[in-house]
């Protein structure tokens, strides 16, 4: 069986080097230039087959009080030889997404001009006129669209808010909606009844202002001449920890002033309550002090309209779901079930849980809880894409790189959230 896997490790290096040769029987080559990965998936089954079969008669040598020494030797082997076919079918995975990302040989970017023109003004600060998309005369620079995007996407994936609730672009400094705060009667009349003219709806507006979110990183003029990172990747990595970090506290808790509304601030009791032309998000009580009970989370779901549940998840911190996971119902069950499948979210009485970081912790008076759909909620508005200032004089030697991106939030509808509190007294 040994030497059964030193054949496929060989015919495996063999194939990814290129230099095929002479192929053992019955083992597939592996075509690098066309990225066929059958015969290291094969090899991978193969060797995992023959890892269990003789893990199981070790087991069963041990068992019988034999001598096992040979063949644990036998399984070790096939273990090191199992981990050689992953290794390369991990690694060819790789090649081919980069590849699919835009790699050598793979998909061109979709501003390819642009893009050389923004590593250009990285490195040097040149820039050709001809493709400058931002405000050249005052010395800014909007970003490539690829790179652009790449920071967007990755504030998506960590910033929780992002995921749950609607993001809305927009083109101006300001962004008013306007809700029907309803008011249109009717009446039950005869053939020749008159008709008189009967009471119309109204109308209230409400803006959703925008502050604008800044991060500075700084690199010497050496790295950027010599080194030969990706340098569109680590200034995006840069900013998007930075942004998701101020946007996600902003989002939960912000007060509006040079920067979002933050949901919590909407809530009966917080600062903006009375701002919303529907008026504020309701609260359910916990039913314990300083503590959250089985029956304030049963009452939490129930108090929430039904037409609103189907899309509706628990948000908190992690504190707060360690208090939660102890919960049980009447029958002893935890309300608390564990995801399984990659993906998928655990539940909380059958509704998602989402972590939110910046959520409040258990303690009296506290909003640690919300429940609802938040795509109906909440509102969050990009102004413009992110902007990229070179600045190589303020801080000789390094050079810094003035990123902006301008961001918004408010609440959409507080119809469909509802927001835990925490009791004072039992």
């Amino acid at each position: 069986m040994s030497n059964r896997k030193h054949l496929l490790v060989a015919a495996l290096a063999a194939a990814m080097t290129g230099s095929y040769g002479a192929v053992p029987r019955g083992i597939v080559a592996v075509r690098a230039d066309t990225g066929d990965v059958k015969a290291l998936i094969d090899g991978v089954n193969r060797a995992f087959d023959a890892f269990k079969a003789e893990h199981t008669k070790q087991l069963e040598a041990v068992k019988a009080g034999l001598p096992a020494s040979d063949i644990t030797a036998k399984v070790e082997k096939i273990g090191l030889d199992l981990d050689a076919f992953q290794k390369a079918l991990d690694e060819h995975s790789v090649k081919m997404a980069a590849l699919e990302m835009g790699g050598a040989g793979g998909k061109s970017l979709r501003d390819a001009e642009y893009t050389d023109a923004f590593k250009a003004h990285v490195k040097k600060g040149d820039i050709n006129a001809a493709l400058n998309k931002g405000a050249d005369e005052q010395g800014g620079y909007l970003t490539p669209i690829e790179w652009d995007r790449t920071i967007t996407n990755k504030l998506v994936l960590i910033s929780p808010m992002r995921q749950l609730c609607q993001v809305q672009s927009v083109s101006k400094a300001g962004f008013s909606k306007l809700f029907n705060l309803g008011g249109t009667a009717s009446g039950w009349v005869g053939e020749t009844d008159a008709r008189p003219q009967t009471n119309t709806g109204t109308f209230a507006p409400l803006a959703f202002g925008s502050g604008e979110i800044y991060a500075n990183p700084a690199a010497t003029q050496g790295i950027l001449d010599d080194s030969e990172i990706d340098l569109e990747t680590w200034l995006a990595g840069e900013v998007q920890r930075e942004f998701a970090k101020q946007e996600g506290l902003a989002f939960v808790s912000g007060d509006g002033t040079k920067k979002p509304t933050g949901i919590l601030t909407y809530v009966t009791g917080g600062a903006n309550a009375a701002v919303h032309p529907f008026g504020a998000i309701e609260t359910v009580n916990s039913g314990a002090a300083a503590d959250i009970t089985s029956d304030g989370i049963i009452d939490l779901i129930y108090d929430l309209p039904s037409a609103f549940t189907g899309n509706a998840r628990f948000t908190m911190n992690r504190n707060t779901q360690r208090s939660v996971r102890k919960l049980k119902d009447g029958q002893g069950n935890y309300l608390w079930q564990p995801s399984y499948v990659a993906g998928q979210p655990a539940t909380l009485a059958g509704y998602p849980v989402t972590e939110v970081p910046d959520m409040p912790d258990v303690a009296a008076n506290a909003t640690p809880i919300l429940f609802g759909d938040f795509q109906q909620s909440y509102l969050i508005i990009d102004r413009i894409g992110v902007r990229v200032l070179r600045d190589p004089y303020t801080a000789k030697p390094y050079v810094l790189f003035y990123t902006t991106k301008r961001v918004g939030g408010g609440l959409l509808n507080p119809e469909p959230m509802r927001a835990m509190k925490i009791s004072v007294d039992a």
